[in-house]
């Protein structure tokens, strides 16, 4: 029994440092979304910005490209990184796990009927 309960408390032990890894890198990665939306609000202001726009010389018209650029990638940034396959894969295969499951039960009672 105590081979049993070695297992288990080894298996405890693993999900929870993994939950905790977990943990760690959601704060990160909303850290980061929080940063990147500051940046998004901040860059937007500058666009905006009237003065700016009265008297454009080519190098303010460049670095309005390059806002809108850093713009264009913040966003991209923010919608891709929001759903990863890493926080869907452990739902993904219990799906797939369990509804297969489901499906091979269904077809043994279904011939155990008929």
């Amino acid at each position: 029994m105590t081979n049993l309960e070695d297992n288990q408390q080894l298996e405890f032990e693993q999900e929870l440092e993994e939950l905790e890894t977990d943990l760690r890198l959601l704060k990160e990665r909303y850290a980061q979304v929080q940063q990147d939306q500051q940046k998004k609000a901040q860059w937007q202001q500058e666009l905006k910005n009237p003065q700016q726009n009265k008297n454009q010389t080519p190098e303010i018209k460049e670095e309005l490209k390059r806002i809108q650029k850093q713009l264009q990638l913040l966003e991209l940034n923010l919608e891709s990184e929001l759903f990863s396959w890493n926080s869907l894969k452990r739902p993904f295969w219990q799906v797939v796990r369990f509804g297969g499951l489901g499906v091979i039960i269904g077809w043994l009672l279904r011939s155990w009927i008929s």
